[in-house]
């Protein structure tokens, strides 16, 4: 058998053949390796520059937010309802704290916090936590003073509040956002743009502005005026608290209005709440109950039924109307008067509040004509005066009527309204019977003082002819405060025209076993050439629910004092002087809490409270004492000496 023999020749020729091929696959895995180093290159220097060029300049620069002042929400003369101030807010970056429990133990004794809280917040895996949000100067000034390794501190905004018209205003949260009232509707208009700094750290870790970066200054937010007086709210505010606690009643509300304009200037609310203190804070205590709650008018609705009567039935003053001995039944239900009146005339009817009457009068003017009246004067629409969470009220299409719809909503049952809504009627006919738009947004500027908006009076519908609203204001309701049920809201040496209502409260589809009434008066004056006009509705009173008794005195004291107190409101009906008595009420105000506050600051929170400052030590720091102490009560116009002291700068 033959077997091939191999030689040193054919040996020679195997091993360079697998050198070659080694040889080749090494240059290939070379080539391949060199491919993916230049196109990992050309990733980074060109396809992804941008990531990788943020991913290195995350590692030396820092961006810091500058958060933009928050505008100002103004009353009618230009005073602060709503302003921020300075506040600081105290930081960590775990990894950084050298000795927790220690730092833990000095949060605790500033703030009152347990240890505990913090020592949580300091052992987080995390490079950021927020120890503290928006503490006042005066607080944190002791810690802003210490250097605490890992722990930084900044200076943010913080919304200090006059404290007045609570509910129409609203709040803003920790980030100084709008969360209610004015402050959530126009939180776009009022935030600002925040301002955008960037620093770079150098090799020994000091901190400098990028040269080559972007720096955006922040921008103010553009400020809020309101038609609200500010004295006039203060003075509604205070009798509303002072009515429900004497009837002890469930809650509230006050309005008043220029008729002419529409113009709000002042709308209440008790129970209210401290806005600088929301502790205990409810979502009840929070709504505008003014515009959100809707009741059963009672009588203060039968300026529907007169107003057809007169234009309509062309009814007088002397009309003869029958009071049916103070009850009658109709459709086999029981309409009962609260006294038994017989034979008299439309104007006494009226005067008297005789359900009776009110009732067979609207029957005699007829669903359609009724429903049309009551449309014309406001009832069953919003009245668009630019408010979250103001409702529509209640009255039913007639298609959708009972047989006794009618009489009933001729003297204010079987329809639902808001306080808003009754008080824009009377002043309907207080502007000779042309209804004007409620508002309450003035206008809004930027911070530069310009005008970007600009509310003006807007007619809406001429609901009543004027000689049919002139001869109603002087014939029925001006007759119900001189001689009528509304007698107690009389102010003295100014006429007044109004109307009372003493509504009973539905429960559980009956009236029946239930006796909880809505006491409400709504007037205008001077009856014979009306300027403004005002509505005050008590919920639920206790000792007593005639409106006669709870309601109209109140229209008469607050609507006083405010003539006392508003030099407008004097001129407008040409007063010559106010009452000396009345401004005495007004001219004691509480000194504010001025520690901590930089200078600036301090002279607005008291200017806001009508006091002057006088100040010592270093110019445009922080103050560190006051002449005279927190809480006390002095004369407006009284000056406070403080002492100044020079700032903690940011770290």
């Amino acid at each position: 058998m033959n077997q091939e023999r191999t030689t040193p020749e054919n040996h020679r020729g195997t091993s360079d053949h697998e050198f070659g091929l080694r040889l080749g696959i090494m240059a290939t895995l070379m080539l391949l390796f060199c491919l993916a180093i230049v196109s990992k290159l050309l990733g980074i220097q060109v396809f992804d520059v941008k990531k990788y060029r943020a991913k290195a300049n995350r590692q030396y620069e820092t961006i810091v937010t500058e958060k933009a002042r928050r505008g100002r929400i103004l009353d009618r003369y230009g005073r602060p309802l709503a302003e921020s101030v300075e506040s600081i807010s105290f930081y960590a970056d775990p990894q950084q704290v050298q000795d927790a429990g220690a730092t833990a133990r000095l949060f605790s004794d500033a703030f009152g916090k347990s240890r505990r809280n913090y020592l949580d917040l300091l052992r987080k895996k995390k490079h950021f936590v927020w120890l503290e949000r928006n503490v006042p100067v005066s607080q944190a000034a002791k810690l802003m003073s210490l250097k605490i390794k890992g722990v930084g501190f900044k200076r943010e905004q913080h919304r200090y509040y006059l404290n007045v018209a609570a509910q129409l205003i609203g709040l803003t949260d920790r980030d100084n956002k709008g969360v209610s009232g004015i402050e959530k509707s126009f939180d776009e208009k009022l935030r600002g743009r925040d301002g955008v700094r960037i620093f770079q750290r150098s090799a020994t870790g000091e901190s400098y502005p990028a040269p080559d970066a972007e720096q955006v200054q922040p921008l103010a937010g553009n400020d809020v005026t309101l038609t609200i007086d500010a004295d006039v709210q203060g003075i509604l505010e205070e009798e509303l608290a002072q009515t429900v606690s004497e009837f002890k009643a469930r809650d509230a509300m006050g309005i008043v209005m220029d008729v002419r304009t529409g113009e709000i200037i002042a709308i209440a609310n008790y129970p209210t709440f401290d806005m600088n203190r929301r502790s205990g804070l409810t979502i009840d205590q929070m709504r505008n109950r003014a515009i959100t709650d809707m009741f059963e008018p009672g009588s203060t609705f039968k300026i529907v039924m007169a107003s057809a009567a007169t234009e309509a039935l062309h009814w007088t003053a002397e009309t003869p109307v029958d009071g049916h001995g103070g009850s009658l039944m109709v459709h086999g239900k029981f309409i009962r008067d609260h006294e038994p009146f017989g034979a008299m005339n439309f104007q006494k009817a009226i005067t008297e509040s005789s359900n009776v009457v009110a009732a067979t009068t609207a029957m005699k003017v007829g669903a359609e004509t009724f429903y049309r009246y009551a449309r014309a004067l406001g009832f069953g629409q919003k009245t668009g005066v630019g408010l979250i969470g103001e409702s529509g009220g209640w009255l039913k299409p007639v298609s959708r009527w009972g047989s006794m719809t009618l009489p009933w909503m001729g003297y204010g049952y079987q329809v639902m309204a808001t306080p808003l809504q009754v008080l824009q009627a009377y002043a309907t006919l207080a502007n000779d019977g042309a209804r004007m738009r409620p508002f309450i947004i003035k206008s809004v500027t930027d911070p530069d003082g310009k005008k970007i908006t600009e509310n003006e009076p807007l007619k809406i519908v001429q609901a009543l002819k004027p000689e049919t609203a002139r001869y109603m204001a002087k014939e029925y309701f001006r007759a119900v405060v001189e001689k009528g049920t509304g007698m107690a809201a009389a102010i003295e040496g100014i006429p007044v025209a109004g109307k009372t209502g003493t509504a009973q409260k539905l429960h559980n589809g009956s009236y029946q076993g239930w006796r909880y009434y809505v006491a409400s008066f709504v007037g205008f004056f001077p009856y014979d050439n009306p300027q403004y006009a005002a509505i005050i509705v008590v919920d639920e009173p206790q000792t007593a629910y005639y409106a006669s008794a709870v309601a109209a005195p109140v229209f008469s004291r607050a609507c006083g004092r405010a003539l006392a107190c508003s030099l407008e409101m004097q001129k407008r009906l040409s007063m010559k002087s106010p009452e000396k008595e009345l401004l005495d009420r007004i001219s004691t105000v509480v000194v504010p809490e001025l520690k901590g506050l930089r200078e600036s600051d301090a002279a607005k929170l008291l200017e806001w409270n009508g006091l002057k400052m006088e100040p010592s030590g270093n110019s445009g720091g922080s103050v560190i004492s006051q002449s005279i102490a927190p809480g006390t009560k002095v004369q407006k116009e009284t000056t406070v000496r403080v002492s100044l002291a020079k700032r903690v700068q940011n770290r």
